[in-house]
């Protein structure tokens, strides 16, 4: 399986989205909108831009809130075209030709869990997992560059990106290696949430995999880990001791892009100015804006 390409991208959004709440009471958080689209429409299309050609959502409970939103809205284009909106119509109808199927994960049992529900979907093809929210910066290839890297080791291609090291207690952190690619390491280990003191470095696994078919079998029989929740880094460390000749070997891309997690309120913010300062249509008349704000604002002691 070495040089066979992915063509399923596994994208988890069954979070209860606690650190959004209330929002997301009534919302999934891959729902809320990053300007005048939701979240996990950017992965979706991520996904798309790299070749993937079959998306499953693993949803929660609220799966219909997703399928509705990338199903065909006919009666809406209906009454938007009787008032000339074509503009809005093409975009609705660019969301709804993105191939997208769901799974749904009744409980939250960990991200493990919710790609070995996909198992019977994916089959014995190696596929990627993108989280639902991570958010790379627009027009960024890395999904294309890890597809490539696996077809160079084969296994499964993690990426990395380096935080400062008073936070790898929240995050899972890699043990690498260096390998002839400037760029790409092999894994050596994996340890979730590490006391910063014991960290084996201040890389960390980011939401993005391409994964051998090897860790379903890996994951089936991998216990309850931390939060008592089925950990994927559990399975990835197994794998990156494995024998490459049954699908074992892990290595990395070690990313300096720019990466958002929507989950939490801050980047949440910071995700949403970073789109509306990168899109032609909206930077003419925001970055204006925010520039007079920012001067207005920072003088007057409001910020500090």
């Amino acid at each position: 399986m070495k040089t066979a390409a992915p063509r399923t991208a596994i994208i988890p959004v069954a979070g209860l989205g606690t650190r959004l709440l209330p929002a997301t009471k009534a919302l999934p958080k891959g729902m809320l909108p990053l300007i005048d689209r939701p979240a996990v429409q950017y992965v979706v299309e991520e996904a798309a831009g790299a070749g993937l050609t079959d998306v499953v959502l693993v949803t929660g409970e609220d799966s219909d809130a997703f399928m509705a939103y990338f199903e065909p809205a006919d009666r809406l284009e209906r009454l938007l075209a009787d008032r000339g909106h074509h503009e809005v119509i093409a975009e609705l109808q660019a969301s709804s030709e993105l191939p997208v199927a769901s799974v749904r994960q009744a409980a939250p049992r960990g991200l493990g869990d919710a790609v070995l529900r996909c198992a019977e979907h994916v089959g014995a093809e190696p596929f990627a997992v993108l989280f639902g929210d991570n958010i790379l910066s627009p027009g960024d290839d890395l999904m294309t560059k890890m597809i490539a890297a696996r077809k160079r080791y084969g296994g499964t291609i993690l990426a990395l990106t380096e935080v400062a090291a008073d936070e790898t207690s929240a995050r899972c952190v890699a043990a690498f290696e260096a390998t002839a690619d400037e760029g790409v390491v092999r894994v050596t280990d994996l340890v979730e949430k590490p006391d910063p003191s014991t960290a084996p470095s201040n890389w960390i696994m980011i939401g993005r995999c391409v994964c051998d078919p090897a860790i379903f079998d890996v994951l089936r029989e991998t216990p309850p880990g931390l939060g008592g929740e089925i950990q994927l880094s559990d399975a990835l460390r197994t794998l990156a001791r494995a024998d490459p000749a049954i699908g074992g070997g892990v290595h990395a891309l070690l990313y300096r892009g720019r990466r958002f997690d929507t989950g939490n309120k801050q980047d949440y913010l910071r995700t949403t100015v970073e789109l509306a300062c990168s899109r032609p249509d909206l930077a003419g008349q925001f970055l204006p804006w925010l520039r007079h704000y920012v001067d207005t604002v920072i003088p007057s002691g409001a910020v500090r």
